[in-house]
């Protein structure tokens, strides 16, 4: 498996490339994801670098669907533009999945909310500017030395959750990710929700 490194992927990856089958979970994840892009929450800035990703776990496993990498051009989502993680390994930095496009650069991230904790069943990560600045120590926080997508933030994300109030307050700000804000919920509709509760409280 080849290390990717352009600046997104941070992770040994193995990729199939098939069609994914729509089912409720990926058709769900589509509805969500699209409701972020028309809030700019997902995007892609102006040097072409997308930001933003979403993810939803499938029934009680380990394997999840999340939103493509380098997909955060598109307005109106389908099918071809999400990826289903089968397995990944945080101490061999490595990641499985499929679909017509490979996982976005977070999918390691996502994945460690779905293994610690076990009544989570969607993560939503969002690019605010402003939300992030007000937010920062505030929320639960990510150490600046710790960059995005990779092992060392699964572990953060591990010890957040076990030992801090992060399962309590359902956000956390990676202070080594400019602008990079996570929610989740035991739902995309919680998750969704409580973004836009701190949305609605602080901008």
């Amino acid at each position: 498996m080849p290390l990717i490194d352009e600046g997104y992927i941070k992770y040994k990856i193995d990729w199939k490339n098939v069609i994914l089958e729509a089912d409720d979970f990926l058709l769900h994840l589509m509805h969500y994801r699209d409701k972020l892009k028309y809030q700019n929450l997902i995007g892609v800035y102006p040097d072409g670098i997308g930001f933003g990703n979403i993810s939803q776990r499938i029934y009680n496993s380990t394997e999840f669907y999340i939103s493509g990498t380098q997909t955060g051009a598109i307005e109106n989502s389908a099918i071809k533009d999400y990826s289903k993680v089968t397995d990944f390994s945080f101490s061999q930095n490595s990641l499985h999945c499929e679909g017509e496009v490979k996982a976005s650069s977070e999918s390691l991230t996502h994945g460690a909310f779905y293994i610690f904790g076990y009544k989570i069943n969607a993560v939503i990560h969002v690019h605010h500017k402003n939300l992030w600045n007000t937010l920062l120590g505030i929320v639960p926080t990510t150490p600046t030395h710790i960059k995005y997508g990779t092992p060392e933030m699964a572990f953060e994300i591990q010890r957040l959750i076990t030992h801090y109030e992060l399962s309590e307050k359902q956000i956390l700000v990676m202070a080594g990710h400019e602008e990079g804000i996570f929610t989740f919920g035991e739902s995309l509709e919680e998750a969704y929700d409580v973004l836009m509760q701190y949305m609605d409280l602080y901008i």
